[in-house]
Parts: structure tokens; sequence; C-alpha cells
């Protein structure tokens, strides 16, 4: 029997933890940030609370994947911590509405920074997406060495590529013209605490990802190492990028620009040089690639976890022979990614369908380390989780806020998700008696 193999190294976990998060939300929904939020501080701080929960978060799941070093990532902490319908709901909800759903908005995405240089219209868009996702599909179907080298090329070229946007902002600007449009001490916006929450959807969104590192576990090399240890430094990595990017874009423009644009970054780089504005849609069009390539490859691992356990299409189990990957888990997660590229609505519809589901399982993945202490005491633990129970609690306590936040705000999206996690039961208990 074909076997996943152990090829997975702390710097490749890392880079698919940071490439994970990087791809579309930092340059495409800042102007939806801005928006919620119209303040110059309360901008930054909002991007430094999703940094705040994905630190908290990754050091919280610290623990459970040092706990845990198992293909599969969160679904195994949440069917270990609160049975098997529970872990099958998440990756239900991963496969139906988190990461395909994801895919699906980066597809778009990637399709419209590409019209910076040739007009497209919806449709040529929509072909492109699944143009990309069939084909990075078909590369990470080759093995998990491949997958690696790819997640490693293209984490680097979009951590230059928003490197060399903070350079600019934070040594190019002009300060005349920031001296008018820049003021961290103005009079905050009003229902402060509802649009703080509100911004938190695009925020999260760009933070979502470096858990991913967990569903590689079955091919890290000392996955209870490696693991908790990626997942660390890619939320720092992150949280530190984010914030300056941010910082150098309203040294760069004045709020409302930023508000009124989906191409801020390439805004942004145009005040420097006068090519700046195509020379970031390359590097956002690469750094979205990227992503898809990733996540063509990560979540897959799931489906394939609960294959195992018999609560799941028993072919997707199966590895290939040859490159040993979970092929038929990762053929099934691009055909749905393509039917939600065909079937749903906007950008912002999307991002919004894919955070609220993806956050309210973080909180429950959250709640379970205090679970496990309760019930599993002895459990080996190579990591506890620094600051416990307050870092763990924080982490639980703001992912709730937001997802009740949600429901009030954006019900629509929120009702969808909803949806397919209520018909997830159903189908749980059909592949129960399907596979006994």
């Amino acid at each position: 029997m074909p076997q996943l193999d152990r090829k997975l190294t702390l710097f490749g976990l890392t880079m698919i933890a940071v490439g994970s998060c990087i791809g579309s939300g930092i340059f495409v929904t800042p102007y939806e940030i801005v928006r919620a939020v119209p303040h110059h501080g309360f901008v930054l701080i909002v991007w430094a609370l999703g940094g705040v929960i994905a630190l908290t978060g990754a050091l919280t799941f610290a623990e459970l994947g040092g706990m845990f070093p198992q293909a599969g990532g969160v679904y195994v902490f949440l069917r270990e911590a609160y049975g098997e319908l529970a872990g099958f709901l998440y990756g239900w909800v991963i496969l139906l509405v988190i990461n395909t759903g994801a895919l699906a908005a980066l597809g778009i995405a990637l399709a419209e920074y590409l019209s910076y240089f040739y007009p497209l219209d919806y449709g040529g868009k929509i072909i492109i997406a699944i143009i990309v996702i069939a084909g990075l599909t078909g590369l990470n179907l080759i093995g998990i060495n491949t997958s690696q080298w790819f997640a490693n090329i293209f984490t680097g070229l979009k951590l230059l590529a928003l490197g060399g946007i903070i350079i600019a902002g934070l040594v190019f600007f002009d300060p005349a013209k920031v001296q008018l449009h820049f003021n961290l001490l103005e009079s905050p916006p009003p229902n402060l605490g509802s649009a703080l929450l509100l911004a938190l959807i695009g925020v999260l969104w760009s933070f979502g990802g470096w858990h991913h590192a967990s569903y590689l576990a079955g091919e890290a090399v000392e996955p209870q190492r490696t693991v908790p240890r990626a997942m660390v430094l890619g939320a720092l990595i992150v949280t530190a990028t984010y914030v300056l990017a941010n910082l150098a874009y309203m040294l760069l423009l004045p709020l409302d620009a930023i508000a009124a644009t989906t191409r801020v970054a390439g805004e942004a780089a145009a005040q420097v040089v006068s090519f700046g504005g195509r020379l970031v849609a390359v590097a956002i069009a690469i750094s979205i690639f990227g992503t898809i390539g990733i996540y063509t490859m990560s979540a897959p691992r799931i489906y394939f976890a609960m294959a195992k356990d018999g609560v799941f299409f028993e072919g997707l189990a199966y590895i290939h022979p040859r490159f040993h990957t979970p092929s038929s888990a990762m053929l099934l997660q691009a055909g749905w990614a393509i039917l939600l590229l065909l079937f749903w609505g906007t950008f912002s519809e999307l991002i919004t369908y894919v955070t609220f589901m993806d956050i309210a399982f973080m909180a429950l993945a959250g709640m379970s380390v205090f679970v496990f202490r309760k019930t599993r005491p002895g459990l080996e633990r190579p990591y506890r989780a620094w600051g416990y129970p307050f870092i763990p609690g924080i982490f639980v306590l703001i992912s709730s806020a937001f997802v009740v936040n949600t429901l009030i705000q954006r019900p629509v999206q929120a009702f969808a998700g909803l949806a397919f996690l209520l018909l997830g039961i159903g189908a749980y208990f059909l592949f129960r008696s399907l596979n006994t």
C-alpha cells in the first residue's frame, strides 16, 4: 500500500503557513477595511488585532499540533475533542464552504489583476480562474516535494513584493502630502465596536491560512516539532508584513483614495514610480497564484483523513501509487471550487461566506485546548500553549465575538454557511451507514 511521504521541512511548512495567508487579501481588501473604519489609527489597530488573533490562535494550535501530529490537522483536533460528528462537519464545510470558497475568491481576484493588462469580461475572468485551479491541482498531484518547492518559491516572491511596497511607503512618501492627509489622532468613527468587527471580515480573510501547516502533519519531518513552530513563525511574519504594508499604503494615499479602489497596492506604488501600478499588478498576480497552489494542495489531506476514518467517500482515501498524494481528494476539491465559481456571487460575498464558517470552527478548535487539559491531562504535550488559559481564552473570545457580529451584520452569507452545516449532519449519518 502506498503511503504519504514525510518530506516537508520546518522551512517548507513555514512558507506554506505564510503563503496560505498572503494571497489576495492584503492587496484587495484594504478598501473594505477603510470603508468600515475610516480612521488611520483604527485601520492599523484592526490589522494588528487580526495579527493578535492569528498569533494567539497559532500559540493555541501549537499545543494541539504537538499532541496530534497526523494528516488532517484541525479535523483531528475537533474529532478527538468533540467526537466524529464535529470533525466531519469541519471537513464538510472546509470542502463545501471554506477552502473551495477561498479558491473561488482567489481565482476571481487573480483574474481581476490580470485585467489590469488585458480587459476581461465576467466570463473571461471565470474561465481564467477555472484554468488556474485545475492546472495547479494537477501540479500538486505530482508529489509533496513539488508542492514544497512551489510554496517556497512563490511565498518568497510575494514577501519580496510586499517588502518593496513597504520600503516605497516608508522611504519615498511625500512629507508635504502626508501632512495634509495622514492623521492618527482624528476623531473615531461612530459605532466603533461594530465597525471594527465588520472590518475584521476582510482582515481575518487576509490572515486566514496559517493553520494549513497542521493539515500536512502526515507529511512533515518531525511533525511534533515542525508543525507548531511553523504555525507560530507564520503568524508572526504575516502580522509584521500586514501592519507595515498598511502603514505604507496610508503614507502614500489618502484614506478616501484607498476606499475608492480595489487596487490599492498598485495605486500606492504609482505614487513613487510611473510604472509602479503595472509592476505591483504582476507581483499580486504571482502572489495569488502561489496561494491557490498551496490551497489546492493542503486541505485535501482533511478529506483523505475523513475517508480513512470511514466517515466520507471511501475512494478519497486513495493514494496515488507513483506520486504518493491523495489524488482523488484533490480532484474532488477542484471540481467543487469550480462549481462555486460558476454559481456564487461577488468577491465580497465570497469572503464573508468563507470567513464566517472558518472562524466559527477555529473558535471551537481553540476551545478544545481547555477540553484536553480536563479530559486528557496525561497526554504528551511537546508544546504547551503559552499564557494558558489567557492566550487561548483571548483567541476564543475574539473569534466568537466576530462570529456573532457577522450573523447580525451579514446574515445572508452567514446563514448560507449554516445551511451547509445542517446538511452535513444528514450527510454524516449517511456516510456512516454506507461505511459500516
